[in-house]
């Protein structure tokens, strides 16, 4: 639904389903509901999350035809979509595969150039459109600096021919759509600083060549349309995790005319450990309940020094819950945004509101996405049936703003 202060909806990664036909079921069985009770009067916007198999499928024109009479029909449109996972999402073994093919692939290069066609065909006329991705690959399947250099590079070139690819659509059709970066703990963007590095040292001054060169322009113009087509994704729970500080992160983008393409509303959890060690049991059994074996769980803890200490998943912190030189855990698991505690762990809401009231006072981007994927693996005391707490938390936002 569009606000003042941009156009909000929820994530439907949220649904299971790989194919098409199971996305556009799980649509229809849950959209109309959700839209009644939120936007009744309204138009209310889509944020579309397809799989490679289920782009496959929906770009057939019968397909798309038959999607863009469903979104009229109901007083519905989509303006984002989810391009980061790229398989099955529910019910199997995600994990770090979550990042795979990476952006040094042809493979994540041709399904996201496929998932930009589909949205210039569904996007509203005169609406901006945006797609969330990866953040480059999986830091931890390069083992040195030079891999990751390395990666860094192809990556990069990689996603410069989708930047030449909205570029060329730009000039074509007049859509101006914009593919958004989104760090992630353990990526290799992971921070606000290294997005904003790897943007001002790599991205530009390969870009500003190549893409200069590709459509006969200056320098300078190549680099403008680099910044209108490739921007952040701010995944709230992501930057709260890695403890950034908001204000600053959102000042230096702007202050380097860098754009926010979406803000992902997210929450993840956190807890303050004890310095007695002993007492610090009934805090790791409470993170306890959240380990699952779908999806990966950084943990980020905060030591006494102020410095961080990185697990790759919440095992690997469940294990060392007595190293006394930390004071606080914040775990990668999206929980429900409408509330701040769970018993004795809390969630980071604190960081939602701090980011929205930072967007309410100089608007950073028009797109605003609820994107809590996980209420298929809380714990059962968590669960609530899936169109009430969607609706919840997007009266929730829809509060805060």
């Amino acid at each position: 639904m569009q606000l003042a202060s941009g156009h909000l909806t929820y994530c439907t990664n949220i649904h299971a389903g790989e194919t098409w036909s199971k996305h556009f079921a799980a649509l229809k069985e849950n959209f109309p509901a959700i839209k009644t009770r939120v936007s009744p009067d309204k138009p209310m916007g889509i944020g579309l999350r397809l799989s490679n198999k289920a782009s496959l499928d929906l770009q057939k024109a019968e397909n798309l035809l038959l999607f863009t009479q469903w979104l009229k029909e109901n007083d519905a449109y989509v303006f984002t979509m989810n391009g980061f996972p790229y398989g099955e999402f529910h019910h199997t073994v995600v994990k770090d595969q979550v990042h795979a093919p990476d952006w040094t692939t042809k493979l994540r290069v041709d399904y996201t150039i496929r998932m930009f066609h589909i949205l210039a065909a569904l996007l509203p006329k005169g609406m901006e459109g945006g797609i969330s991705t990866s953040p480059l690959s999986y830091k931890y399947w390069h083992k040195t600096e030079q891999e990751l250099q390395k990666v860094k590079n192809e990556a990069t070139s990689n996603i410069l021919l989708v930047a030449g690819e909205l570029i060329r659509l730009r000039r074509a059709t007049g859509i101006i759509m914009h593919l958004d970066i989104e760090p992630e703990p353990d990526g290799v963007l992971e921070t606000g600083k290294e997005y904003i590095t790897w943007y001002k040292d790599v991205l530009l001054p390969l870009g500003r060549e190549s893409i200069a060169k590709r459509f006969n322009i200056s320098a300078d113009e190549a680099e403008q349309l680099i910044k209108d087509h490739i921007t952040l994704c701010y995944d709230v729970c992501h930057f709260a995790i890695g403890y950034e500080p908001h204000h600053e992160v959102i000042n230096e983008l702007a202050a380097k005319g860098l754009k926010v393409g979406k803000i992902q509303i997210s929450a993840a959890l956190k807890a303050t450990l004890p310095q007695d060690a002993e007492l610090r049991e009934p805090i790791r059994d409470a993170f306890a309940r959240f380990d699952e074996s779908t999806y990966l769980h950084q943990v980020v803890a905060k030591k006494i020094n102020g410095k961080l200490l990185r697990y790759p998943d919440l095992p690997e912190a469940l294990a060392d819950i007595e190293n006394v030189t930390v004071k606080q855990w914040r775990a990668h698991f999206h929980v429900p945004i409408f509330t701040e505690e769970f018993g004795l762990v809390q969630s980071t809401q604190a960081d939602i509101v701090k980011v929205l009231d930072i967007h309410k006072s100089a608007l950073f981007t028009n797109h605003l996405e609820v994107e809590t994927y996980t209420w298929g693996v809380l714990p059962d005391e968590k669960k609530l049936p899936l169109n009430d707490s969607i609706i919840r938390e997007l009266n929730w936002v829809k509060d805060q703003l």
